[in-house]
């Protein structure tokens, strides 16, 4: 998994919710929070996402884009943005391309089986393309809120440390 400190890969492309060609690069000089999911519409993913929206105002507030990947295809986030008016856009990852970058595409376990699946991770880029932060192994309740916390006092840090 990326660590903090080093730069978010950002020559990968994948489609968004409306097939259109999309990579981090077309973010570039904004702060990003960049999560990873398992599956549209399921309890947890639903839960986050939601979380998402509803501090959507907040984050935009503090200059953040919101972006959520997953495997799911562009059909499906279509459906998931409308049913939960999701106002951030999502990204389908069917190759786990970025989720291989990201080191967020690992073994997982459930029920005594393995398989190879999503990582419920978030990663906070900052302007400059670096790793502000990184989520691992989410609870998707109230995590938008620490995410929120977490870029407040990213941002208040490297506004008073530019001063000196």
């Amino acid at each position: 998994m990326l660590e903090i400190n080093t730069p978010a890969p950002t020559h990968v492309i994948l489609t968004d919710q409306e097939g259109k060609s999309v990579s981090l690069a077309d973010y570039s000089g904004k702060w990003i929070v960049l999560y990873f999911y398992p599956k549209d519409n399921t309890p947890g993913c639903t839960t986050q996402a939601c979380s998402f929206r509803d501090s959507s105002a907040e984050l935009k507030k503090v200059g953040a884009v919101v972006i959520g990947v997953s495997i799911d295809t562009e059909k499906s986030h279509q459906k998931f943005i409308e049913k939960q008016a999701l106002p951030f856009p999502l990204w389908s990852d069917p190759d786990h391309k970025l989720m291989d970058a990201f080191g967020t595409w690992q073994k997982r376990k459930f029920m005594g089986r393995e398989y190879m699946g999503t990582t419920r991770s978030t990663f906070l880029i900052d302007p400059n393309g670096m790793i502000a932060h990184v989520w691992e192994k989410v609870t998707p309740a109230g995590h938008a809120e620490d995410v929120l916390a977490t870029l407040k006092n990213a941002k208040k840090y490297i506004h008073l440390s530019s001063k000196f």
